[in-house]
């Protein structure tokens, strides 16, 4: 799967955050270490939505 994501370069390194994902943000040194560290919170913040809502009931709804 694939997730847009934003980067800020600040004075400390990188800010990184997932706009799809409220919440998920993270940081780095480098881009790169930034971008390392946005898979993991990705990968975490997922499997923490799949435990919260595991009993939920699904519905669709329909906007006009």
């Amino acid at each position: 799967m694939r997730y847009k994501v934003k980067l800020n370069k600040t004075n400390l390194g990188y800010a990184i955050w997932c706009p799809a994902l409220p919440g998920c943000w993270t940081l780095g040194e480098t881009e790169e270490e930034a971008l390392a560290n946005i898979k993991d919170a990705i990968k975490d913040y997922l499997a923490s939505i799949d435990k919260v809502t595991e009993n939920a009931e699904s519905r669709y709804v329909e906007i006009r």
